[in-house]
């Protein structure tokens, strides 16, 4: 992995932490102001970067999230953007109950005065 990868790398996983361990709101420090996101619960894609942070706070906020792990990460690099793919495992209690997810994330990330930036996410789990 490059260097300008493992920036990046590094910017998601801190990106992931903040909302997996209780900060969603500081993902506004991490999400452009033009973010996009098409998520597995919501019908229509996400605009901008309060929505984008409103809607991940929705969820932290709603579960105790009990396990966050990223696996196989791929960077690919083009110039000042780079799309990130990766495979994640969850485990979160909701109403009682602890759930399991694994799925696959996409997050794609521009530099821009000087940091990076996520200006568009595509999750969902595994099919069935």
């Amino acid at each position: 992995m490059t260097d300008k990868a493992k920036e990046v790398w590094e910017t998601l996983k801190a990106l992931n932490r903040a909302w997996t361990e209780g900060r969603p709101q500081d993902l506004s420090n991490y999400f452009h102001n033009d973010m996009v996101a098409i998520t597995a619960t919501e019908r229509k894609r996400l605009e901008g970067r309060d929505a984008c942070v409103a809607s991940w706070a929705a969820f932290a906020d709603s579960v105790k999230i009990t396990r966050w792990k990223e696996t196989d990460p791929r960077i690919d690099m083009h110039g000042d953007t780079a799309v990130v793919t990766y495979y994640f495992d969850i485990a979160f209690e909701s109403n009682g109950r602890t759930m399991e997810i694994g799925g696959r994330d996409m997050f794609v990330f521009v530099k821009e005065a000087g940091r990076w930036w996520a200006v568009a996410d595509q999750f969902s789990p595994y099919p069935g």
